[in-house]
């Protein structure tokens, strides 16, 4: 599922009836952009029922480069992770 076939499904809600495809898109737009700043932040962003958003450091580590077989060093990271919650594990079951 894409972008727009997710704001096309949340708009046949039952519950958003009368809310335009374009406002929702506004919505998922703001709701995106939120949790992106807060991430930058290096705040987490928690759903009940859903899951969290999350920054986790990758450590700094040698790797080989597999074209020369050369050894180089990766640094350390920042990298966006999701830690799905319960009742989201359970729906997927």
């Amino acid at each position: 599922m894409n972008k727009s076939e997710l704001i096309k499904a949340i708009s046949e809600k039952p519950e958003l009836d009368g809310m335009t495809q374009a406002n929702i898109d506004k919505v998922f737009k703001a709701f995106v952009e939120v949790i992106s700043e807060a991430m930058a932040n290096g705040d987490q962003v928690a759903l009940v029922g859903f899951g969290t958003f999350l920054v986790r450091e990758r450590q700094a580590r040698s790797g080989r480069n597999p074209r020369t077989g050369e050894t180089i060093s990766i640094a350390s990271a920042k990298i966006p992770s999701f830690k799905a919650g319960k009742a989201l594990k359970d729906a997927v079951q």
